[in-house]
């Protein structure tokens, strides 16, 4: 089982590795076009917006607050399928080189890096939370950091670390089936905190969001990116791209579960991380990629740094 998967593994990594080079020459769009959160737009009021429905709610999970045990079992039916960029998540795929264009930028911006270096991130360590079959987290390696990349899906895991082997840049990565809750109780540290696609699945995103804050060093960048709770991403992230396009399998989100931007917002600020930067994700049908934009009705990306206050 193992050598078929490392075989596949190896078929999918000579058309995916060079998803990094597509996102150093995107970061030079970035670079003229992001603008700090305090200068957007105003964001739209959604009084009349219910609220999110968690079933979960009354729950308690102790040491494992945010696992949503149902999205851990839809996720594990998938894992193997990573690394294929036409697969299950595809959509990932394609919007990984904008990612990673905000967060060169950003974090570039944040520790003094020149983002134009090929490893602007030597000497950070940086945590990819919810890291799945590592295809953020591998880039990342590949510009520096030294990066650990946690998981609640042990096959997700398994995946990452039979991928990561095949480059002598990403087999560094230290890969753990675990969860942030679990970092924390470690007192594991990061100069960076990166979760994204991931609060959208996780059964209380406040606590998510502490144990978020208590594994970034003081001053140090957490990056959250995740679907707007609005009436247009209903439209596109759930009926067109599960129900008409088939890019997700059925029942990958559940609307009540996203979060506006003034809630992430509120979230962070809750779990003293000030949000400094705020993106949205653009994706245009013509040319199949994504790119950085004002628009966050539906894809955002939020940029945040630690305050030294204590909880």
């Amino acid at each position: 089982m193992t050598s078929k998967l490392l075989n596949h593994l190896r078929a999918l990594h000579a058309a995916t590795n060079n998803q990094c080079r597509f996102a150093r020459s995107s970061t030079n769009l970035f670079l003229s076009s992001s603008r700090p959160f305090s200068d957007a737009p105003s964001l739209p009021q959604v009084s009349s917006t219910p609220q999110p429905q968690n079933p979960q709610s009354s729950i308690s999970f102790s040491a494992l607050s945010s696992l949503n045990q149902e999205e851990l079992a839809k996720f594990s039916a998938i894992s193997e399928t990573w690394w294929d960029s036409e697969g299950p998540f595809k959509p990932l795929h394609a919007m990984n080189p904008t990612r990673l264009a905000f967060i060169r930028s950003t974090l570039c911006r944040h520790f003094g890096r020149d983002p134009y270096s090929p490893t602007p991130f030597e000497g950070l360590k940086i945590v990819d939370v919810g890291c799945g079959g590592g295809i953020l987290s591998e880039p990342l390696a590949r510009m520096g950091a030294t990066v650990t990349g946690v998981d609640a899906v042990e096959k997700n895991i398994k995946i990452a670390g039979l991928h990561a082997d095949l480059d002598p840049l990403t087999s560094k990565i230290d890969y753990c089936c675990t969860t942030a809750e679990k970092l924390v109780e470690e007192q594991r540290s990061f100069d960076a905190v990166i979760a994204l696609e991931v609060i959208e699945h996780v059964a209380n995103p406040g606590e998510f969001c502490k144990s978020l804050s208590a594994l970034t060093v003081p001053d140090g960048a957490t990056i959250i990116s995740t679907i707007n709770r609005s009436m247009r991403a209903y439209a596109t992230a759930i009926v067109a791209a599960e129900y008409l396009l088939h890019w997700l399998p059925k029942g990958t989100h559940q609307w009540s579960s996203f979060l506006t931007p003034e809630e992430l917002v509120l979230i962070l600020q809750r779990a003293s991380i000030s949000v400094k930067e705020m993106a949205g994700f653009g994706y245009n049908h013509l040319t199949g990629r994504w790119s950085v934009c004002d628009d966050i009705s539906v894809n955002f990306i939020a940029f945040g740094t630690k305050t030294n206050q204590n909880q």
